[in-house]
């Protein structure tokens, strides 16, 4: 466990400590970007809700956003997939530890590597049809439909999420590797209203 302030990473190599460093570094930086969607997702709806409740009043407010739920949607892939590298990395996945809890320090450590090696097999999959996907639409000019904005931008958004999270599952297999804490508690919130 480490010290407040001190990297969790501390026990690591020099140079993997740098590289393990610099993913949680943006495993923060996902973190921050999801909490920004969120944000830009709730001013969208309350200005939907409002310019709704205005055009009750004033004839000349629109009824509506025209963009708003297509752009909602775009910005709810993006903040899922941008706090996903920052849960892992907190500890804040839904976990069964029916097993890891009856099992020795060492067995915990062996299948911890294990099952963050299962985990970037997966998200790598995933990030690897993600930058396809992405690189499909950008490459074919495909646009939406209700607003003709390039879909290879929310689409890029969403990769970028998923190559985060694999980041943090390489990491992960390395901290399990080399008995490094695997949560960072200093990202985690100090209470239930963070």
């Amino acid at each position: 466990m480490s010290r407040r302030g001190e990297s969790p990473n501390a026990g690591a190599p020099p140079a993997l400590q740098i590289v393990l460093d610099a993913i949680d570094r943006l495993g923060r930086l996902d973190g921050w970007l999801g909490a920004a969607c969120l944000l830009a997702l709730t001013c969208l709806m309350l200005g939907e809700v409002l310019v709704r409740s205005l055009s009750d009043f004033i004839p000349w407010v629109p009824a509506d956003i025209p963009v708003a739920w297509e752009y909602s949607s775009y910005l709810m892939a993006a903040s899922f997939t941008f706090g996903a590298a920052m849960t892992l990395r907190a500890g804040g996945h839904i976990r069964v530890t029916l097993v890891l809890a009856r099992v020795s320090p060492a067995v915990r450590r062996w299948l911890e590597a294990v099952l963050a090696v299962l985990g970037v097999g997966f998200t790598g999959f995933l990030a690897y049809a993600m930058i396809q996907f992405t690189i499909g639409s950008f490459m074919a000019g495909r646009v939406s439909i209700s607003s003709e904005s390039p879909l290879w931008v929310p689409q890029a958004l969403v990769t970028f999420g998923v190559c985060l999270l694999v980041l943090q599952f390489v990491a992960r297999f390395f901290q399990a590797a080399f008995g490094l804490p695997l949560e960072d508690l200093d990202m985690r919130a100090a209470s239930v209203s963070e």
